[in-house]
């Protein structure tokens, strides 16, 4: 999982990652995280994805991590927002309004951009990776979050060798494994959603969970 890997999945369009509409789970669970408008809420591996524009609809400033540039500029373009870019160390910072996003390394992303945030939101970071890197995103996510900050984590589910990731399988038991020494880990829903994903249909997987935690770093 280089970089290239990405880069080449967002020259070719091969995106289907990238969800049409805005996560019904983050709609459905945001509210019981009770966070202040104005809040900064944390997006990292954003892509031009579509829950930022609902995250700033709640009246937070969205500060979004994202290693591919051509993902970041379609986001302010798809939603007909004029961006700002400035360098920003290793990163370069484009804003528009309540949402800045950084582009660059996560891996690298200093950790004072994050000391502010009131939440957090990952629906495509940690099932973007393989068991390896999935760990170390586990530990440079846990160095972002400050102490009593709350957030979800959507994951996916299924049988591993039956198809080939990204998206990659995370099961509750890797949670508790990787993610609970940092965090409190709270289930709020997991549901089968096999029938909404053709992919997996196609490929014979028998089975495929969405699942939504609250985390609350430790």
């Amino acid at each position: 999982m280089e970089p290239s890997f990405w880069h080449e999945k967002w020259q070719l369009q091969q995106i289907g990652f990238h969800q049409q509409q805005v996560n019904p789970f983050l709609v459905k669970y945001w509210s019981q995280l009770d966070l202040a408008e104005q809040s900064d809420v944390f997006v990292p591996l954003c892509g031009k994805s579509l829950d930022m524009c609902y995250l700033a609809e709640q009246r937070h400033r969205v500060l979004g991590c994202e290693l591919n540039p051509l993902a970041v500029e379609h986001f302010f373009i798809d939603n007909d927002l004029a961006y700002q870019v400035e360098q920003c160390g290793e990163h370069c910072l484009y804003r528009a309004g309540e949402v800045h996003i950084y582009q660059g390394d996560i891996f690298t992303l200093p950790q004072d951009l994050t000391k502010t945030i009131g939440g957090f939101y990952d629906r495509a970071a940690l099932i973007a990776w393989p068991e390896a890197m999935r760990q170390q995103y586990a530990v440079a996510l846990a160095q972002l979050i400050p102490a009593n900050v709350t957030g979800l984590l959507i994951t996916l589910d299924y049988p591993q060798d039956s198809l080939q990731g990204p998206p990659f399988a995370v099961s509750p038991d890797w949670i508790q494994a990787h993610l609970a020494p940092y965090f409190y880990v709270e289930l709020l829903e997991c549901v089968d959603v096999l029938a909404d994903n053709p992919r997996f249909v196609n490929k014979q997987v028998p089975w495929l969970n969405e699942a939504v935690y609250k985390l609350t770093r430790k």
